[in-house]
């Protein structure tokens, strides 16, 4: 079998990683050919993979739309292909070959629903774009998930047997850190995450005032954010300095930082939309304890481990509270 497989997208960060993951996967399998088709990720040629960059797709969204609706498809017929593997959440257009699509934006069938004026972006991507790719997924032979939740929702909202959805964890090497444990003196809780309005730095924010106004002062907070990414961090570091909490913001981490932090710190992901929470299964292999908001990513990943406890998305008393077991009141 010629199996196409379809990922323009990728150049960088996790899509590269899922990109380079099939890939060396591929390269064992001598049973079936395949045509890798790219911008300008690069990979090597092998007797049995065939390799097409086409780095103007990234000229413009012009050029990508244009690359899509109307020579993607040629290149089909050109290979000769029998399957496209898309690996970019909905299929290619009018491929004419059967299709196996891989899901990885978990948006579309995130329990929150973004409203326009909240987060314009995001509200998009469920109104709009999941649109497409729910049709998408209801067209495809097959779907391809990272999460046991993606595999029960897309099933549920799309309408399909469960069989047509095949749950493939992405592969991820988990540094080795030293055993857990906490500064009692000082406590660390750690948040890696970017900037998106759905990472939920504020509900963090109000559980660290909550704290303060209870008279607990002697921890740290650290996030993976500089504080100066879009108007809503900007807002959210301006009012932890107004108050004068301990949040560090450190902007981005190695992988060797960041396990070290797993090693040594509480994690706290109020984040409400992911798909599969690698922070969350980062912390575990370290050992550490996890305060999760209560969503379906979360229940899947850490459900069952012991040192995870959840709160309401939202609730920041909550946090606070929770928070506080590991703190020591400051008298006044």
């Amino acid at each position: 079998m010629r199996i196409l497989v379809y990922d323009v997208a990728a150049d960088s960060g996790g899509a590269a990683t899922v990109l380079q993951s099939f890939y060396e996967e591929f390269c064992k399998d001598r049973d079936n050919e395949y045509v890798f088709v790219l911008s300008v990720f690069r990979l090597e040629t092998k007797p049995h993979i065939e390799v097409v960059n086409i780095p103007w797709i990234k000229k413009s969204p012009l050029h990508r739309l244009y690359f899509d609706q109307v020579v993607a498809h040629r290149l089909v017929k050109k290979y000769r292909i029998d399957q496209v593997l898309s690996l970019q959440n909905i299929e290619l257009p009018r491929a004419g070959v059967p299709q196996v699509v891989y899901e990885h934006n978990a948006l579309p069938f995130a329990e929150y629903r973004f409203k326009p004026w909240e987060a314009l972006r995001p509200w998009m991507t469920q109104q709009i774009l999941g649109r497409m790719m729910k049709a998408s997924i209801r067209r495809a032979k097959k779907v391809l998930v990272q999460t046991n939740w993606m595999k029960a929702e897309i099933a549920r909202q799309c309408q399909i047997p469960e069989n047509r959805i095949e749950v493939k964890l992405p592969a991820v090497e988990m540094l080795k850190t030293d055993p857990w444990r906490l500064d009692e003196k000082k406590p660390v809780f750690f948040y890696p995450a970017n900037a998106s309005a759905y990472k939920n730095h504020r509900t963090f924010l109000k559980a660290c005032q909550y704290l303060q106004k209870a008279g607990y002062k002697d921890y740290q907070v650290i996030w993976t954010v500089a504080g100066d990414e879009n108007k809503g961090m900007q807002a959210i570091k301006k009012e932890a300095e107004e108050w004068k909490l301990p949040i560090a913001f450190r902007g981005p981490m190695s992988r060797r930082e960041l396990f070290d932090l797993y090693a040594s710190s509480v994690l706290v992901f109020p984040s409400y939309v992911e798909t599969i929470g690698l922070p969350l299964l980062e912390a575990k292999s370290a050992g550490g304890w996890i305060l999760a908001a209560d969503c379906l990513y979360a229940r899947d990943c850490v459900g069952d481990y012991p040192r995870a406890a959840f709160f309401e998305t939202f609730d920041s008393k909550t946090l606070g509270r929770m928070m506080r077991r590991w703190l020591k009141r400051i008298e006044k």
